[in-house]
């Protein structure tokens, strides 16, 4: 049977309680947190960190003596691992707030991964390894129409220049707010179940036809 050196670590708080004068609370955080005299300092046991491993060595003995192993990802500082996870996170909302700005649908690429972050997510939460990829995704879904603010704007000012009932209002007294209720409510009435169904049976007469047109050309 191997032998294996590891090593652990916990982190332990350490405090310090200082009366800082200062005009305003941002100043004396500012102070405390520049401030470098730490001789009145006191661990705080009760709120260390979790245990983890932060070295592997192949052999007995034999901590920095030869190159460390991989540490597995579950046995890594929990706190380290979410931070990391976070950047990840980040970056892929960063990518779908570009694509939702634009108006276009997010890539397969952000589907498949989103999809491994949410599983390294729970993975992260239980103290399990990071997934196996691929994961098994949702097939994808489609965007038929989309309700742009800007675009009603530009219809408010079409509806004003020709429409009697509404002389003496000018499109800049309509509020970006009573525009964006205006949307919500609209959305949340009208029934679309029929247009989509409409679309789900064109796509798959036209999927047929598809494959039908590639068979019959083998």
């Amino acid at each position: 049977m191997p032998d294996f050196t590891i090593e652990t670590t916990y982190h332990l708080p350490v405090f310090r309680h200082r009366t800082y004068e200062a005009d305003t609370l941002d100043e004396a955080c500012r102070a405390a947190i520049e401030d470098d005299s730490w001789d009145i300092a006191e661990k705080d046991f009760d709120s260390s960190g979790a245990i983890h491993i932060t070295g592997i060595w192949d052999g007995a003995h034999a901590a920095y003596a030869g190159p460390p192993l991989q540490i597995p990802p579950q046995f890594d500082e929990p706190v380290q691992r979410r931070a990391h996870h976070f950047e990840i996170l980040l970056g892929l909302l960063k990518i779908l707030f570009d694509d939702v700005r634009a108006a276009r649908s997010p890539s397969l690429d952000w589907f498949d991964r989103s999809a491994w972050a949410i599983a390294r997510g729970e993975a992260i939460l239980a103290g399990d390894a990071d997934p196996e990829e691929p994961i098994n995704l949702p097939k994808p879904s489609h965007v038929l129409v989309t309700l742009q603010e800007n675009r009603v704007r530009d219809a408010i000012t079409a509806v004003l220049e020709v429409d009697p009932n509404f002389k003496g209002l000018t499109p800049e007294a309509v509020t970006d707010d009573e525009v964006h209720a205006a949307c919500l409510s609209l959305v949340a009435r009208m029934d679309f179940s029929d247009v989509v169904g409409n679309a789900e049976f064109q796509a798959a007469l036209f999927a047929i036809r598809s494959t039908h047109r590639r068979l019959a050309s083998d």
